[in-house]
């Protein structure tokens, strides 16, 4: 099994970069190398070893992959003429409103054979996913050696698990995990209405004195947990499963686990719009597919590849059927929707 740092190392030689370079125009794509921009950390050393490296050792070219994807800067871009990133890892709210608000390109599905053998969720005209994860509760082990919370009512249960902890920055994913600690069911979530917004503020309200972290980057849950600041958070389950890996005294729970995509997207207006699609197509393939599998961080949206996990490896994955009965996987339409509604309402909330 690959590690995290094996897996970086065998991505030597990728051109990693943080910042993006001038101005460029479809006539002078060659001015710079294919750019691919996806979140930082597990998530990016994931898709340059399944996805990137490969396909360009195999046809050649050169890429450059960067981090972190900000949706406004990518947007901006676009609005500007000035695209610097060809395919971005997106999360789906925001590839619903890339598409509504014009600056992701619709997908010539024509050009993307391999989606035909997704499940329908996964394709959308202007994103597709090619790996899944999970937004999940994560707990220190030094703090609950016997085990932390099987369900979100728990995460609230300040006496059974007491200390501080960590939650998202956005509504985005706590309205989910909030309705879920107030009890309703998975077909009771959606669709979201100001009702159920009102219930998700009140219940959020009341574990709000008890964050300690308003978290915004992938690897801030596990320092957190790891260092003591907290003892319970919610976490992407790469980033635990890549800690977990590198010694973290950190536990979680796919019990309840918010599951979504990692969406790839092509800004409209690069100026490699033709390798965009060659590139996702490829990653959409069995064979980048079944990559994932060794490096076990983010699983596979391809059922094929999924079935050829032994158990040990699918137990890490969130779409494994034995998880199915007891994860609410996200709809990214009703998120699109609501994390616009309810931006100001949010932002007041945690300044209020």
């Amino acid at each position: 099994m690959l590690n995290r740092r094996q897996i970086l190392a065998g991505g030597a030689g990728i051109a990693i970069a943080s910042t993006l370079g001038a101005l460029v125009r479809p006539a002078a794509a060659e001015t710079r190398p294919f750019t691919f921009v996806s979140w930082g950390g597990a998530a990016s050393a994931m898709e340059d070893a399944a996805f990137l490296k490969p396909y360009f050792d195999k046809a050649g070219g050169t890429y450059v992959s960067a981090s972190p994807t900000e949706t406004a800067k990518l947007k901006a871009m676009v609005e500007a003429g000035k695209v610097d990133w060809d395919l971005v890892d997106e999360d789906g709210a925001s590839t619903w409103r890339g598409g509504e608000e014009g600056f992701l390109e619709k997908l010539d599905m024509a050009k993307i054979p391999n989606a035909k053998a997704l499940a329908s969720g996964w394709v959308t005209p202007y994103g597709i996913v090619t790996a899944t994860g999970a937004s999940v509760i994560a707990w220190s082990k030094q703090a609950f050696p016997n085990g932390g919370p099987e369900k979100w009512a728990d995460f609230w249960d300040l006496k059974r698990f007491p200390g501080k902890r960590g939650m998202y920055k956005g509504f985005y994913w706590n309205y989910e995990l909030a309705m879920l600690a107030e009890g309703l069911t998975r077909d009771e979530i959606y669709p979201v209405t100001d009702e159920k917004a009102d219930m998700a503020f009140k219940k959020l309200d009341e574990l709000k004195p008890n964050v300690q972290l308003w978290w915004s980057a992938g690897p801030q849950p596990a320092q957190t947990l790891s260092s003591g600041e907290v003892t319970l958070s919610s976490a992407w389950s790469g980033r635990v499963l890549a800690a977990i890996r590198d010694g973290a005294p950190i536990g979680y729970t796919y019990n309840q686990a918010i599951a979504w995509g990692n969406w790839w997207v092509i800004p409209k207006g690069t100026p490699y719009l033709e390798l965009a699609h060659k590139v996702l197509n490829d990653a959409l393939s069995l064979e980048a597919q079944t990559r994932l599998l060794k490096i076990d961080v983010y699983g596979p949206v391809l059922e094929a590849a999924a079935a050829k996990a032994d158990a040990t490896t699918r137990s890490h994955f969130v779409m494994a059927p034995e998880y199915a009965k007891n994860i609410l996987i996200l709809n990214e339409g009703e998120g699109a929707k609501y994390s616009v509604k309810y931006e100001e309402r949010w932002n007041q909330f945690l300044l209020g």
